[in-house]
């Protein structure tokens, strides 16, 4: 089957000798009506992309489910990757996704590739007529998350966005308290991430034997690493600490920002934003492109703040706290899976009145995980907790933040038209 398998990236490789054709050529993938029909009790198949730290541990995941789901194929650009996962799900390993995305027998397909090959992966999949799970960030950019929303649109597939947090009972109960008032008018939020090591952040291990002019387990195929990312010569530290640099990550913001405000935004409604700063620096780990310390600041049209601080040279962080005029949720307080809403001291009396009393604490009930979620959509057809559009609104201040920060701007955004602006826009 190996053999097989090298033959047809061969061929494959003929048709398009450059990395230019390969992508123009995926560009016209035609959405599939040829896939297999899926009946209600069948397994669904799953072809994997990308299987480095964070896919293999949502294979670990999957592996779990296998009453539910069976990988079928793998894929990653280092032959050692691809074929440890290929041996450990038995399933089809390849280089190429696309040759992936060439099989019938994959109803959907997870990706946790780095930042910059999220959008087209993606778009790829739906127009091949497959559901998507792809890990945080959505994209990379506005632009392209705005496309990879009308193609779930577009290609009537389901879509998850893989962040964990927008599945706890606990946001979607704050969710449920917020809209019916109980904390008043919302007014603003705060969240962070932080982390200090004294690798610094991002700096994983390198393997010195692995890249593009080795052979066997150590190739690694660095062109198609690369994909539309600017062409420049292999380079081990872009390779395995992509985060750092701009043309594959935003950085904290795409990395850890996303998970913060895709729980916020499941506690606080679906809103494009109205306004978005972002600022910090490289204040400890000269190592490195993007910001070690980043503040993200967004307004909403309903006027709504949240603030969003971190840094990886300190580990000490703000907690979540949702403010309204009249009292204030506490997430995973008093301790994780719970949340406490307490009355504002001007505005006891009608806090109590619409819950009658000053403080109340609430305690996760058991829900399905994120994953889960999308296996059980996949087949039901509904839309999962971090669909396409929630996942859309959450990544356009998340790079707004990273734009404005790399301008040194104060960015706007105009939701009727769904497009950033340098200048104000007209609620």
């Amino acid at each position: 089957m190996e053999k097989e398998t090298q033959s047809n990236r061969r061929t494959f490789l003929r048709k398009a000798s450059t990395v230019a054709g390969l992508t123009a050529a995926a560009n016209v993938l035609p959405f599939s009506a040829s896939l297999r029909a899926m009946g209600a009790n069948d397994h669904i198949n799953i072809g994997f992309i990308g299987v480095g730290g964070r896919g293999g541990a949502l294979v670990s995941e999957l592996l779990q489910l296998q009453d539910r789901c069976k990988i079928v194929a793998v894929c990653d650009v280092w032959e050692r990757r691809k074929n440890a996962a290929a041996k450990r799900c038995e399933a089809e390993g390849y280089t190429d996704y696309r040759e992936l995305l060439d099989r019938n027998d994959i109803d959907a397909v997870f990706i946790a590739t780095p930042d910059h090959w999220h959008a087209k992966m993606s778009i790829d999949a739906m127009k091949s007529g497959r559901d998507v799970y792809c890990e945080k960030p959505m994209t990379k950019t506005v632009d392209e998350a705005k496309k990879v929303y009308e193609t779930s649109v577009k290609t009537d597939r389901i879509m998850q966005v893989g962040s964990q947090y927008a599945s706890l009972d606990m946001n979607w109960e704050a969710r449920r308290l917020i809209a019916e008032g109980r904390i008043g008018k919302l007014v603003w939020s705060q969240g962070t991430y932080c982390r200090n090591s004294r690798e610094w952040e991002w700096n994983w291990a390198i393997d010195e034997n692995a890249g593009p002019t080795k052979a066997g387990d150590d190739h690694i195929d660095w062109n198609l690493w690369l994909g539309a990312a600017p062409k420049t010569d292999y380079d081990a530290e872009r390779y395995f600490r992509f985060r750092k640099f701009w043309d594959y990550s935003g950085g904290i913001a795409t990395d850890l920002f996303y998970h913060k405000l895709a729980a916020l935004t499941v506690c606080c409604g679906d809103e494009f934003p109205y306004r978005v700063t972002g600022t910090g620096g490289i204040w400890v780990q000269p190592d490195r492109e993007v910001p070690d310390t980043f503040f993200t600041n967004i307004d909403y049209p309903s006027e709504h703040s949240i603030n969003m601080p971190c840094s990886m040279a300190s580990n000490i962080g703000v907690p979540t706290i949702i403010r309204g005029n009249y009292g204030t949720i506490y997430p995973d307080d008093p301790e994780p899976g719970h949340l406490r809403m307490v009355a504002e001291e001007p505005f006891k009396k009608e806090f109590v009145q619409l819950n009658g009393k000053e403080e109340f604490v609430y305690e996760s009930k058991p829900r399905e995980g994120h994953v889960e979620n999308f296996l059980s959509c996949v087949k039901t057809r509904k839309q999962p907790n971090l669909n396409a559009r929630r996942a859309y609104i959450i990544m356009v201040p998340i790079a707004m933040s990273v734009e404005a920060y790399r301008k040194n701007e104060v960015l706007f955004f105009d939701s009727k038209k769904e497009r950033v602006s340098a200048r104000p826009v007209k609620i």
